[in-house]
């Protein structure tokens, strides 16, 4: 796997520490800065292939990859506990943030708003393909924050709780699908954690999202991310890493008995000189056998 650190990953980390904090904060921050409730009200989950989308580029993406893979122990009972104790809130907090969508569409023009959610996609893709880039780029929330402003509907402000019990299920769908892709990984480790290169699926699932973004504005099919994503995973197998590995552990470096030797500087023993050359060692006659 890839030595480097997933620079989303690292800078949480230090900022949060410690595994299961660091994956809580990984998962859980599409919740929280506004990113999952656009991507609701964008109508993102409107069909089986959107909840898979939005459950495997948002709430899993290449920083969750990096954190089950890299920085969680590698025990898979516990990796599990811990997942689930991170997924299980997800999960409700996904299915809550739906219900609470009409409240939030009732004060906002929803065409607009669907215009800002692609710009903070794009821009968390962007931070996802160089920490560099990152830098420069407002958070996620800011983003959304001016979205809401520049779309807000005051006048039509209205407090509601949703009755489509199916968008509930979706969104908590879509968040199960998050989880359930971090458990995939948990069982999956001990087999490919010597096979993925982070950094590549880290840009792979930066095209993924970015597709996403341009799908939600009608650019690309709705169902162009998913197979991005597919490819992104796919690309970032490499299965040489692990055989590689395995043949540099069973070569063993030749070890020499004595340190006679030329003035070349290599050493070799008195049974290598007879098996090598055909004369006998120090200590016989120096002579060729076939005198």
């Amino acid at each position: 796997m890839s030595s480097s650190r997933h620079p989303i990953a690292l800078r949480l980390e230090q900022q949060v520490g410690g595994a299961t904090k660091l994956l809580a904060t990984v998962m859980l921050l599409p919740l929280i800065d506004g990113i999952f409730p656009a991507l609701v009200l964008a109508d993102a989950l409107s069909s089986t292939v959107g909840i898979l989308q939005v459950g495997l580029l948002v709430f899993g993406g290449s920083a969750t990859v990096a954190v089950v893979l890299v920085e969680m122990e590698a025990d898979p009972i516990q990796q599990s506990k811990e997942v689930l104790m991170v997924g299980i809130p997800l999960i409700l907090i996904a299915g809550l943030e739906a219900a609470m969508a009409p409240t939030i569409a009732s004060i906002i023009d929803v065409v607009i708003f669907e215009r800002f959610a692609a710009i903070v996609i794009v821009a968390i893709a962007a931070k996802t393909a160089s920490s560099t880039i990152g830098e420069y780029l407002p958070r996620a929330s800011v983003i959304i924050g001016l979205g809401a402003i520049a779309s807000l509907n005051p006048g039509a402000f209205s407090v509601a709780v949703t009755t489509d019990l199916e968008l509930v299920a979706r969104a908590m769908a879509a968040g199960g699908t998050g989880v359930g892709f971090a458990l995939l990984l948990v069982l999956l480790r001990p087999r490919i954690e010597h096979m993925v290169d982070i950094d590549r699926f880290r840009f792979g699932s930066a095209v993924a999202l970015g597709t996403l973004a341009l799908s939600i504005i009608g650019l690309v099919p709705t169902e162009a991310p998913l197979p991005v994503f597919a490819m992104a995973a796919l690309l970032a197998i490499d299965p040489t890493d692990e055989s590689e590995e395995s043949a540099t552990e069973t070569l063993t470096p030749r070890t020499p008995t004595s340190t006679d030797g030329g003035s070349d500087g290599v050493t070799t023993t008195d049974e290598e000189t007879k098996d090598q050359y055909g004369y006998p060692g120090e200590g016989e006659e120096d002579r060729a056998p076939w005198v």
